[in-house]
């Protein structure tokens, strides 16, 4: 970010403070799309940063929803619900009623065990709505379901599946092609498969990719069903610390390299979060106070582990992407200081020995590559410290309040009795 720009946003939001930009996000959309062959989409898991959705509906086809709230949140921000992605390990009946109620099965729903299936299954028929659902295949974690439940409900239940994504844009029964029975609710939307994040080896890739192909030949083997679409996970990886040196170019020429390289010829829809969000934002945060104890320095700053966690930090060894404000000369004789948050409690370390230059009380640094996660995943209520205001900059350098700067303590029992 431009210190003028950085100067205007601490004039207008006092710090800590979240600041995810307009120009970097759809800088980072357009760099992922130059790589996508023609049959490939983009998917956003809404759990990297719920703020983003409402932003992002010109930049991808569809949104992943894993809990309740997101749901209603996308809701709100006016996503349309052809383009959502109902998942998630839990699925309860409450929820998944008020979807179909609220007409917000109109996009996919996952199916990440035989129970989830009986409840969508039993949900559909009530409400008499066709649903296009997406077994999950798992990878070996609790997410979705071994191969053989999902082969065995293929069959089971064959006679209630239509399948769809075919390329005539018809849908077809699971027994032959031909047109859409209405009395059939179930379609066959597709597979998913996600196994984790930031993913920097091609070799996994490799492995799962052909573990997919497999996998769609054997569905058609046992059960005569062309699997329509394959909605995979990359778990793309974002850079956070210094030092580190990764040749994304090369990364990505591999990696579509091996998706173009599949057997699967259907539609291939990605669904990332970090690897869209994760560039897009920062953490402003403030020195508010410096010691030496022991030898050692310390800043305290007016935020801490409850607003920036990134993957892979390791007790906070490493060095994040940061700016300096006022920016200054550094230089080889420059001191080093541990950089603590507001926390009372030992833990709240962000970074050891980072070298900077003169730091004083009242200094700003901005934490880069905080757009995914950060936000959410940090112990917010601890301490019963406020959550930061979060702001979108807009291309043209305006400056847009999502959520003010918000008081912890009400919900940690400053309730009226």
């Amino acid at each position: 970010m431009e210190q003028k720009a950085l100067a205007e946003l601490l004039e207008q939001y006092p710090t800590p403070l979240y600041v995810f930009e307009e120009r970097l996000l759809k800088e980072r959309v357009r760099y992922l799309r130059s790589w996508l062959p023609e049959n490939v989409s983009l998917c956003f898991a809404v759990k990297a940063n719920p703020f983003l959705g409402g932003f992002l509906t010109d930049c991808v086809e569809r949104f992943e929803i894993c809990s309740p709230g997101e749901m209603y949140l996308c809701e709100k921000q006016g996503i349309p619900a052809e383009r959502f992605v109902l998942s998630g390990v839990n699925k309860d009946e409450a929820s998944m009623r008020y979807a179909f109620e609220h007409g917000l099965c109109g996009g996919i729903l996952t199916v990440e065990s035989v129970h989830q299936f009986e409840l969508i299954r039993a949900l559909s028929s009530e409400y008499r709505q066709r649903v296009r659902l997406m077994p999950r295949l798992t990878g070996g974690s609790q997410f979705g379901m071994e191969g053989q439940e999902i082969l065995d409900l293929l069959k089971e239940y064959r006679d209630a599946f239509q399948v769809s994504g075919l390329p005539d844009g018809k849908e077809q029964s699971s027994q032959a092609a031909g047109q859409p029975d209405e009395e059939k609710l179930l379609v066959l939307a597709g597979i998913q498969f996600f196994s984790g994040t930031q993913k920097t080896s091609l070799k996994k890739h490799r492995k799962e990719l052909a573990l997919l192909d497999d996998f769609v030949d054997e569905v058609f083997a046992q059960t005569g069903v062309r699997v329509p679409e394959l909605e995979y996970g990359p778990g793309f990886p974002a850079m956070y610390f210094s030092g580190e040196t990764f040749d994304e170019d090369a990364y990505m020429r591999e990696f579509f390299g091996l998706l173009r390289g599949m057997r699967f010829r259907a539609p291939v829809t990605l669904e990332l979060g970090r690897g869209i969000a994760a560039s897009c934002g920062s953490l402003i945060t403030r020195v508010a106070d410096v010691k030496c104890n022991h030898g050692e320095n310390y800043a305290i700053l007016d935020s801490g582990i409850h607003h920036l966690t990134y993957f892979g930090q390791f007790m906070a060894m490493k060095h994040p992407l940061f700016d300096l404000w006022p920016a200054r000369e550094a230089s080889q004789d420059d001191p080093v200081w541990n950089l603590c948050g507001s926390l009372c409690t030992t833990n709240d370390l962000l970074v050891k020995k980072l070298p900077v230059h003169d730091l004083k009380i009242g200094d700003v640094l901005t934490f880069r590559n905080a757009g995914a996660y950060c936000m959410t995943e940090g112990i917010s209520l601890f301490l019963s410290r406020d959550l930061p205001a979060v702001v979108w900059r807009k291309e043209n350098g305006e400056s847009m309040l999502l959520r003010d700067a918000h008081p912890v303590w009400p919900l940690n029992g400053g309730m009226d009795l």
